[in-house]
């Protein structure tokens, strides 16, 4: 009896101390705009995805400067890849910050396997210094 009263208590401290850990998915302090790569955004930019296209044929960034790209998946299965920016986007991971660190004229694609019009869903991302 002592045995499975004991076992009861430890367990529940250990659910206790579970729940005061550190939440690694917990926004950060709200209004600092710090993201969990450490860096504020100073500019932001929306990709947003129907069937088969992008929003725009080119995007455009500059070099050097923290922005934060979103997703936005309005119509289909789609997804975002910027290889050049070492970036994959989808309705499961929607956005990142990053800081663009060459120029260029990179490719923009669907990263999900969207149906017929799939290949030819392709942007340009404009990188200038």
């Amino acid at each position: 009896m002592k045995k499975a009263l004991a076992l009861i208590v430890s367990c529940m401290l250990l659910f206790v101390l579970a729940a005061c850990g550190e939440d690694k998915d917990a926004a950060p302090a709200s209004g600092t705009g710090v993201t969990d790569t450490g860096v504020a955004p100073e500019a932001e930019l929306e990709i947003i995805a129907t069937d088969y296209q992008f929003d725009q044929e080119e995007y455009t960034l500059k070099k050097g400067v923290p922005v934060k790209i979103t997703f936005n998946n309005k119509q289909g299965n789609h997804g975002v890849m910027i290889p050049a920016l070492s970036l994959q986007l989808d309705s499961k991971n929607s956005s990142a910050v990053v800081t663009p660190d060459k120029t260029g004229t990179f490719e923009i694609s669907c990263s999900i396997m969207c149906g017929t019009g799939h290949t030819k869903m392709i942007s340009k991302l404009i990188i200038e210094e």
